[in-house]
């Protein structure tokens, strides 16, 4: 065990945590009507409480256990059987390694909350999280990070995909489901209302700007300089892509939104994932001034053209973005960088998890409908998820 890389593991673990709690719940609640926005933070909570206890009863084992399968890693570290405080993995103790990825386990679900608020029913949230997080998310993770088949050796050869902190393995198949459900729902009674919070949005962001720092600087498992070069382009992408999301709405529309630049971080963020561990600071400013502008495209595109209620844009910033990022890892070297990704790993690793993650998540959202209602009623969802389902109210503006 090596003190250093705990340290720094133990805090790349809080961070991320931070990351959804409180701030992907509170992003995502400053952009819902006033009438929703506790709805947004009850599903946001309770999917990392649920995600917590199915991956140390079966998350773990599946993405990162000791079976010699390529595509799954046994049942053999269900409730972390055979780990106890001197495990490790690696550097590290492998309680904390099952921590932080547990925090992963936990936002990657919960991403997919920003497609479906304002008209999705509770049960189905749960329901679908966890089957999903099994099903689909903890394969995917052993796929690329566990030693299974896309990695290095495996389908594509020496090299295999390149993915540093998840742009394929959180933020393609987030984004993927994300449309699937929001397509499942159809779109929302009240699609045009603005956000109920603005202010709120930038706190969120800003939090999640922060605990960024832990997702992709503590992927590195260790305290070292690739840690510390990790977190420094992350930083120089979501700065220069929340500029560009801004000057491209100057441009556009003759007004940049304190929104737009917030939701520009994000997607400078979620571009730089995958490649944050191969890049310099050059490529990060190029992705990110990228980011910036691809991402809004995308969500007009997406809105606009095939007018999908992907209700907070999972999509287009989220998996928009981390395809993005894992395709640059192949094209720098086109530019003289070096970043030890090939076309065919990653443009082939997108392909086949994005594959596997549409027919996973079409099915397991057939399957949960049958168990659950996946939409509220009409006058459910015109009164407001708050009220209707948790008896509750944001604002008491009588108290």
């Amino acid at each position: 065990m090596n003190g250093a890389d705990t340290a720094w593991i133990i805090v790349a673990t809080a961070l991320v945590l931070f990351m959804t709690l409180p701030g992907l719940a509170l992003f995502y609640g400053g952009l819902v009507r006033a009438r929703n926005v506790l709805s947004v933070f009850m599903q946001t909570y309770a999917i990392a409480c649920l995600m917590s206890i199915l991956w140390l009863m079966f998350g773990y084992s599946i993405a990162f256990g000791d079976g010699d399968s390529g595509y799954w890693g046994g049942l053999g570290k269900m409730f972390l059987m055979g780990v106890d405080a001197d495990s490790l993995s690696g550097t590290l103790p492998e309680v904390l390694f099952f921590a932080f990825q547990m925090t992963f386990a936990i936002i990657t679900p919960a991403l997919i909350v920003g497609a479906y608020v304002e008209r999705i029913g509770f049960a189905f949230v749960l329901v679908f999280s966890g089957l999903w997080m099994l099903l689909c998310y903890a394969p995917v993770v052993h796929w690329i990070w566990g030693g299974g088949f896309l990695a290095d050796g495996g389908l594509f050869g020496e090299t295999g995909v390149k993915d540093f902190a998840g742009g394929i393995v959180v933020h393609e198949t987030a984004g993927i489901a994300a449309l699937v459900i929001a397509v499942a729902l159809g779109p929302r009674k009240h699609r045009t209302t603005p956000p109920h919070a603005p202010w709120m949005v930038m706190i969120g962001a800003a939090m999640l700007w922060v605990g960024w720092f832990g997702f992709n600087g503590g992927s590195q498992l260790a305290a070292d300089g690739g840690a510390a070069m990790a977190l420094t382009v992350t930083h120089i992408s979501a700065a220069t892509a929340s500029l560009s999301w801004a000057l491209w709405e100057k441009v556009k529309y003759g007004k940049a939104s304190m929104v737009g630049l917030v939701t520009g971080t994000i997607a400078g963020l979620a571009s730089i994932t995958p490649a944050s561990g191969f890049v310099g600071p050059i490529e990060a400013l190029i992705i990110g001034a990228v980011a910036g502008i691809l991402c809004q495209e995308a969500v007009n595109v997406i809105r606009n053209i095939f007018n999908i209620d992907d209700t907070l844009d999972v999509f287009a910033v989220h998996g928009v973005g981390g395809i993005f990022g894992t395709i640059m890892i192949a094209f720098f070297p086109l530019l003289g960088f070096e970043t030890g990704g090939t076309w065919a790993a990653q443009l082939g690793g997108l392909a086949v998890v994005g594959v596997f993650t549409l027919i996973v998540t079409v099915v397991l959202v057939k399957i949960t409908a049958v168990i659950t209602p996946i939409r509220v009623d009409e006058e459910t969802e015109v009164n407001g998820l708050d009220l209707s389902v948790h008896g509750e109210r944001a604002y008491d503006m009588n108290s």
